[in-house]
C-alpha cells in the first residue's frame, strides 16, 4: 500500500521566500498528518515566488527567471527539510534551472525522507515554453525508489506521450507522478485524458497535481484550470471512470491509499489487460498502414 496526496494549489502572492517556506510547510503538515508518503506538487511552482521580484522584473518571463536562480539553493533546502521533517517523499513541482546563458530546464524535484534527492526534466516543450525561447527539453527518463515502490514523474505535457510512460513502467513504475500547469480547459482535459490513457496502458497509478487561481502578475501562471486527481485502470474492482480521488474548488489534496497487490490480483479477474497486450500493437504487420484497394462485390461473393 502507499498513501499518495496530489495537490491542488492555488497561487499565491508571497511577499518572501519565508511567507513561500511557511505556507509550503504547512500545506505539506497537512498532507503527512493524513498520513501520506508521497506527495505530488505541481509543474511551475517555483514561478509563484516571482511575486516576490519588483514589479517590472516579475512581469518579464525572463527577468523573472533569472531573478529566481538565487532561491535554488533555498528551495533545495527547503523541501529537503520537509522530506526529513515529515517522512515523507516529496514531488516538489518544478524549478526553471539555468543550465547556460539564457538557457532552462523545466525541472522536477525528488526529494526522500534521508534528505537526498534527484530530477526528472521535462522532456517536450508546449507552445508557451518553445516561444520562450530560453527553455530546453530535458534528455533523460528516470524512475525513483518510494517505500519499495517504483515511481516515475511525467511533466505536464509529457503524460500525453505514451512510449515514456511506457518506459518508465517497464522500469518498474508502478505510479506516475505528475506535476501540471494548464492555463485552458482544453490543456486541463488533455492531461487528464493522458493521465487516464497511461493508467489504463500501463495498469499503473497516476497522480497529477495542479496549479489553480489568477496570477494576473505572471506571464506564465496568468490563469490556472483544473482539478488535482489520482487515476487507475478502469476495471473490475477499481472505478469505473478511473478516478480514485480527485479535489476541486476549495480543496488542497486529493488523497488515496494505492493498493498494489490489490491491482495485481485483479489481473486474474480483469475483462482487458492493456499492459500485456501491449506488444500487439509491435506485430510487423500493424506497424505500418497502408491505402487498401476496394473491389467490387461479384455475384455469388458471400
Amino acid at each position: 500500500m502507499l498513501k499518495v496526496a496530489a495537490a491542488r494549489h492555488t497561487i499565491g502572492a508571497p511577499v518572501d521566500f519565508a511567507a513561500f517556506a511557511a505556507r509550503q510547510a504547512s500545506l505539506l503538515q497537512a498532507a503527512a498528518d493524513a498520513g501520506t508518503q508521497l506527495a505530488v506538487l505541481p509543474e511551475y511552482l517555483s514561478l509563484e515566488l516571482g511575486a516576490t521580484l519588483p514589479v517590472r522584473e516579475r512581469a518579464d518571463l525572463h527577468a523573472s527567471l533569472a531573478a529566481l536562480q538565487p532561491l535554488h539553493r533555498d528551495w533545495l533546502a527547503l523541501y529537503a527539510r520537509l522530506a526529513r521533517d515529515l517522512r515523507m517523499h516529496i514531488v516538489a513541482g518544478s524549478f526553471l534551472l539555468a543550465v547556460g546563458p539564457e538557457r532552462y530546464r523545466n525541472r522536477c524535484y525528488w526529494f526522500a525522507p534521508d534528505g537526498c534527492h534527484g530530477w526528472q526534466d521535462k522532456l517536450q516543450l508546449t507552445g508557451f515554453e518553445k516561444q520562450a525561447g530560453v527553455i530546453e527539453r530535458g534528455d533523460a527518463l528516470k524512475v525513483f525508489e518510494c517505500d519499495d515502490v517504483r515511481v516515475g514523474v511525467s511533466v505536464c505535457y509529457d503524460i500525453e506521450f505514451p512510449l515514456p510512460v511506457r518506459a518508465q513502467c517497464e522500469a518498474g513504475a508502478r505510479v506516475i507522478a505528475v506535476p501540471s500547469c494548464t492555463d485552458t480547459e482544453a490543456g486541463a482535459t488533455r492531461v487528464r485524458v493522458g493521465g487516464l490513457a497511461r493508467a489504463l496502458e500501463n495498469r499503473c497509478f497516476v497522480a497529477q497535481a495542479v496549479t489553480a487561481g489568477d496570477a494576473p502578475w505572471s506571464p506564465a501562471l496568468d490563469t490556472n484550470t483544473g482539478d488535482a486527481a489520482i487515476y487507475a485502470p478502469m476495471d473490475v474492482g477499481l472505478p469505473a471512470d478511473g478516478v480514485l480521488a480527485r479535489a476541486g474548488e476549495g480543496q488542497d489534496w486529493a488523497i488515496a491509499t494505492l493498493g498494489l497487490a490489490a491491482l495485481d490480483a485483479s489481473r486474474a479477474v480483469a475483462q482487458v489487460a492493456n499492459d500485456r497486450d501491449w506488444n500487439g500493437q509491435l506485430a510487423p504487420a500493424v506497424q505500418r498502414a497502408r491505402l487498401d484497394t476496394l473491389e467490387p462485390l461479384h455475384s455469388g461473393d458471400g
